[in-house]
């Protein structure tokens, strides 16, 4: 049985075409036993292990040269807490089909990222957030994590099973185990008031403490080279509220055509002809983002990103969003970049979670992007750089180039989710290079 779990290896690349991997078997099971067995087995040819959900981490986080457990067999409802507003789901489930599970439940994730296409377990082991000052991100929803230890042990962490555990694989970046299912706690499904506006960039920077104080969630993309943000403010509202479903074409022209097509074709003129990035950046502030609508939570929270791209993304402290944005700005500036994607910008709430951006403070996320054909190491280098200036911690699935030894003081508890790490993972079943560089051997 156990051999026919693991197939010949194929190649495997992440969405951004950031990362690959040449694995020496795939296995792709359907039950925990089998992903059991396929660690096991693993193990018994001294042989690395990782899973991969949808690839988009843009980081080589689920790269391994070993077995690569394809985790889209292990989808779907596993299980209902009605009582207490909790789901468990098995670890493929991606968040693009949450709706259709919990909407019958009358459920719905308290907060989401921009992006639905990853599995549950990838979105939550490398640190997906959305926006909202109240609102952590998605790992901290989770209420308990089952994964297979490098023993080939199936191991249940929640809060009555080792719960002093669960601050360190609730966002355990793969190196603790293979996640298996998670158990999230959900609240009643509701509606977003979503306004669309374009502002000044100063004016935006100036009332950032203001804006993300006073919204449910607040958000604004920058475009390079102009001195416009567009900023997205969104407002809670009861599911039952009445409103008016958005018209289908508008829908269409706003996220299809201008969001998507008119990207694509603006990135391919603009790395053709780099002097017109700024034109091309300066038009996109008239054209996107000015508008009203209400909708259920997920439709406003997440948009489709059918363009390719690369991103880098950190997490700092709250009140140094400011001028951290505008140094971004003058190292555009001086450097003489012509960069044609926008700069993402959002903020969440302190959590728990020992390897969590946001552990025991409110963050500020600026998150930068570049065009999947286009190089983007010197501009992601100097961002790198300039945000450790302000205590920043990188996002765990964007790209980065920190170590152990400079991530360490940048978290409190790194030392201590090495210890759950050698408790569950002794012999490193679960290592890979990245692991190596961000968490030591």
């Amino acid at each position: 049985m156990t051999t026919d779990l693991l197939a010949p290896g194929v190649r495997w690349r992440n969405w951004g075409r950031s990362a690959s991997a040449q694995p020496v078997h795939i296995a792709r099971p359907r039950s925990v036993d089998e992903v059991v067995a396929v660690v096991r087995a693993a193990a018994e040819r001294g042989l690395a292990v990782k899973a991969v959900g949808a690839g988009h981490s843009f980081t080589d986080i689920a790269a391994t040269p070993g077995v690569l457990i394809e985790l889209s067999n292990l989808r779907g409802l596993v299980s209902v807490d009605t009582a207490r507003g909790r789901v468990r789901l098995a670890a493929g489930t991606h968040l693009w089909e949450l709706p259709d599970i919990l909407n019958p439940l009358g459920l719905a994730l308290a907060n989401m990222g921009d992006i639905d296409r990853q599995t549950i377990a990838g979105a939550t082991s490398t640190g997906t957030h959305g926006t909202g000052l109240q609102f952590p991100g998605l790992a901290a929803q989770l209420t308990a994590v089952t994964l297979v230890t490098g023993s080939g042990e199936v191991l249940v962490i929640d809060e009555t099973h080792r719960p002093d555990l669960l601050p360190a694989a609730r966002l355990g970046l793969g190196a603790l185990g293979i996640v298996v299912e998670v158990e999230v706690q959900c609240v009643p499904r509701f509606l977003l008031t979503a306004v669309e506006h374009p502002a000044p960039f100063d004016e935006v920077l100036d009332a950032w403490p203001d804006s993300v104080a006073a919204a449910d969630h607040f958000e604004f993309y920058w475009w390079p080279h102009t001195d416009v943000a567009m900023t997205k403010t969104n407002t809670r509202m009861p599911g039952d509220t009445p409103h008016e479903p958005a018209g289908r074409f508008g829908t269409w022209v706003e996220e299809r055509l201008l969001e998507n097509e008119a990207l694509r074709a603006t990135q391919g003129l603009g790395r053709l002809v780099k002097p017109l990035i700024p034109s091309l950046n300066r038009l996109a502030t008239k054209v996107y983002g000015d508008r009203e609508l209400t909708a259920p939570s997920y439709e406003i929270f997440t948009s489709a990103r059918l363009v390719r791209f690369r991103e880098s993304e950190y997490a700092l402290p709250l009140e140094a969003l400011p001028q951290a944005l505008r140094d971004l700005r003058g190292l555009i500036e001086n450097k003489g970049w012509r960069i044609s994607f926008p700069v993402e910008v959002r903020a969440a709430a302190p959590d728990e979670n020992w390897m969590s951006t946001a552990h025991g403070r409110p963050s500020a996320y600026i998150a930068i992007h570049r065009y999947f054909r286009d190089d983007p190491t010197e501009y992601f280098r100097a961002f790198d750089t300039l945000l450790r200036s302000y205590d920043g911690r990188p996002h765990w699935g964007k790209m980065h180039f920190r170590s152990a030894d400079d991530l360490r003081p940048a978290y409190p508890r790194f030392d201590d989710f090495l210890a759950v790490r050698n408790e569950l993972d002794p012999d490193r079943r679960f290592v890979n290079p990245y692991l190596d560089r961000v968490l030591g051997p």
